[in-house]
Order: C-alpha cells, then sequence, then structure tokens
C-alpha cells in the first residue's frame, strides 16, 4: 500500500523487467510494449493530464509535502488524483525516471528522448520532504543512480519496445 522506497534505479529497472517477463507470460501485456520506468517526458505529460499550470490542480488535496506530510511517506492513493487518475503525482516519494540528467534541447520539440550521456539520471515529484517548489509538474530533480533513501522511489509505465 506504500511506495517501495529505497531502491536504487538500477533495482527499480530489473523489477519493471522481471514485472515484463511475467506479465508477457501470463498474455496480459499488448504486443510491441513493455513496462519501465517513464521517460521523463512521459511522466511530465502523465502528471500534467493536460493541465497548464505549475500543478494539476490543488497540490494540497493532491499530494503529500512538507507542509502536509508530518515528515512521513504515506500510502497511495490517498489524496485525490489528477484528471487520469493518477495518484500520488505530486509529492509523497520523488520517483526515478528513465533518462539521463542533461539539458533540454533547444527549440520546440516533441516527446524528447533524454540526455545522450552523464551519469545522472531523472527524478520527478517532489516528495513528503520537498517543499512546494519542488512538487511542481515541471520540476526535475537529479541524482546519481546508485543513490537510495526514503524519500525516493519508482513509477511502473507502459512504453513501447525499443
Amino acid at each position: 500500500n506504500y511506495p517501495r522506497t529505497n531502491i536504487t534505479q538500477s533495482q527499480a529497472l530489473e523489477f519493471c523487467q522481471k514485472l515484463t517477463e511475467r506479465e508477457r507470460q501470463a498474455g496480459r501485456l499488448p504486443r510491441g510494449y513493455k513496462l519501465s520506468l517513464p521517460p521523463e517526458a512521459q511522466w511530465e505529460y502523465a502528471c500534467r493530464a493536460r493541465t497548464t499550470g505549475a500543478y494539476a490542480g490543488d497540490l494540497d488535496a493532491m499530494g503529500w509535502y512538507n507542509d502536509n506530510s508530518n515528515a512521513t511517506t504515506h500510502a497511495v492513493g490517498q489524496k485525490r488524483a489528477n484528471a487520469w487518475g493518477l495518484y500520488d503525482m505530486h509529492g509523497n516519494v520523488w520517483e526515478w525516471c528513465l533518462d539521463r540528467h542533461g539539458d533540454y534541447p533547444s527549440g520546440s520539440v516533441t516527446d524528447p528522448d533524454g540526455a545522450d550521456s552523464g551519469s545522472d539520471r531523472v527524478d520527478r515529484g517532489g516528495s513528503w520532504f520537498s517543499s512546494a517548489r519542488n512538487a511542481r509538474s515541471a520540476n526535475r530533480g537529479r541524482l546519481s543512480p546508485d543513490i537510495r533513501n526514503s524519500f525516493l522511489g519508482f513509477r511502473v509505465a507502459l512504453t513501447p519496445s525499443r
């Protein structure tokens, strides 16, 4: 019932790979897709749910962050979901993304890929430990993929196999 925390990015990816294998064998996974960490662009798109503001709605109603969390992780789904039915996109725990951290491409792009190089990885969403500013839809964090702590977890996403 709680987000999985204290997990490195590699461990989260290994979990996604094993889950993909299990779901394929059971015939529950669409052809040409896998379960993985979301690319950064997919994560933000899902978080925003077609909104354009700093948050996908009222932050206090939607997320756990340092002003309302009582300094702890909470069970998932206790706050209001975004317009697409996704819970805990703002706060509770930072979430690993698939991408390496790097500068955004210049100019307008659609569904950009992550950086080609760099050792740090992107994390999104803020956490129970974060300020409201860090829980914004567009905020991005940057961590070594070997980091694990009580305010960092992951979300499984359905992504095209490449």
